[in-house]
């Protein structure tokens, strides 16, 4: 217990003099802005929150299938007695749960693809968990491969054009009118876990996430998301409403535990690459979100024509004394807030108060330390600009003779 405090203390300090990584975003090590919370409603507001939802689901299947076997383990068994199709598998193929099952993690039976699962401590896969437990499941995507029992083997098929990246505007639904949110996705643990509950697993994140339709049954919405080519699963031949019998599904069904691995990695890389850095450049460097963006830029621009009206009007009514020109600071200030504010995409008034927008006018509390510097850094910057701004606008109006047309 002391370690791991002091483990968190350490994290504390080093992320005082830095940004987060990605993978302490997902293991709900940050805090606001930058936090899982803020980065789903990111991913919401493009459309693609549905990588997030399947990375989260698909986590939340391996951790089943670990909580599977060490369920087995405890039982006094080994997963070579219980489950010899899975064990020989894992020994052929690799599988991220080695340890776990009991494989010598030194006799070559790792997978070849780099898990997500072993860039984790055990703490971060106990969050991850929990995590995975809180969100469900959509998404925009083209078909995968079909699975043979020999192994999951690409299929050619003929399909009709597609986005060719995970976060691809196309065919997302718009940010105004997004569909709303399903309920978590949640695998009840009030008894032992067998291995249909595996299969159900793998078969609603088929469903959901990887099936051509893209949805799941009784549903119109399209949740399929994108993987390349030599990913995508075209065909889910088990069911989680009867147990494999023939030899093919149970050969088949050694698969389970690692299907969707490779699909999963794709999925965090893709995040980390594309959208992760697009998620700190707004969360770690402004502080609104784009409709209130371009509600200020509205604003601004309709006070800015308001104060240039009057300004001229002074002007050329040749109002007297001159000294009533200084009274367009207010609307000067206003608008060049507002217009500046839209163009740096930060509200110096919410960060001095130590907020930042999480929806469209909702604002939560800045936590984390090093954004909230960088945040007041920017936020003294915008406020000298706009006093600057302000004050040139009026002293220029300011020293123009009055001439009455």
């Amino acid at each position: 217990m002391d370690d791991e405090q002091r483990r968190q203390d350490d994290w504390a300090k080093d992320r005082k003099h830095r940004l987060p990584t990605f993978t302490e975003v997902l293991s709900r090590r940050t805090r606001p802005p930058v936090d899982l919370f803020m980065f789903y409603l990111f991913l919401q507001r493009e459309g693609a929150e549905d990588i997030l939802d399947f990375w989260l689901d698909v986590q939340q299947h391996e951790n089943l299938c670990r909580a599977y076997f060490k369920d087995v383990r405890k039982s006094g068994r080994t997963i070579r007695e219980d489950w010899p199709e899975y064990w020989d598998y894992a020994r052929r193929r690799g599988s991220i749960y080695g340890t776990v099952v009991g494989l010598n993690p030194h006799t070559g039976t790792k997978r070849s693809t780099a898990s997500t699962g072993e860039m984790l401590s055990e703490q971060d896969r106990h969050n991850l968990a929990a995590t995975g437990d809180e969100k469900a499941a959509r998404s925009p995507s083209p078909r995968v491969r079909s699975i043979s029992p020999g192994g999951i083997t690409a299929v050619g098929t003929t399909e009709p054009p597609r986005s060719t990246t995970p976060f691809s505007l196309s065919g997302r639904t718009p940010t105004l009118f997004k569909r709303a949110s399903r309920a978590p996705t949640i695998i009840p643990r009030s008894q032992a876990i067998t291995r249909q509950d595996l299969i159900a697993s793998a078969e609603r994140i088929y469903y959901r996430y990887l099936s051509p339709a893209g949805n799941t049954p009784g549903s119109t919405e399209n949740h399929e998301i994108y993987l390349p080519p030599a990913l995508r699963i075209h065909t889910f031949p088990l069911s989680s409403t009867h147990e494999p019998k023939s030899q093919s599904e149970i050969a088949l069904m050694a698969q389970i535990p690692d299907m969707f691995h490779s699909q999963k990695e794709y999925c965090y890389r893709a995040m980390e690459q594309d959208a992760f850095p697009r998620f700190l450049r707004a969360k770690a460097f402004g502080n609104l979100t784009p409709v209130s963006a371009l509600v200020r830029l509205i604003a601004g621009l309709i006070i800015l024509w308001i104060g240039l009206a009057v300004g001229f009007s002074l002007i050329f009514l040749d109002v007297h004394p001159k000294s009533k020109r200084f009274f367009l600071f207010i609307p000067y200030t206003l608008a060049v807030l507002f217009l500046i504010s839209h163009q740096y995409e930060l509200d110096p008034v919410l960060v001095f108060l130590g907020q930042s927008e999480s929806t469209p006018f909702r604002t939560l509390s800045i936590r984390e330390p090093y954004v909230k510097k960088l945040l007041l850094g920017r936020a003294i910057w915008v406020s000298v600009l706009v006093a600057a701004c302000s004050v040139a606008l009026t002293m220029i109006f300011w020293a123009v003779p009055g001439h009455r047309l």
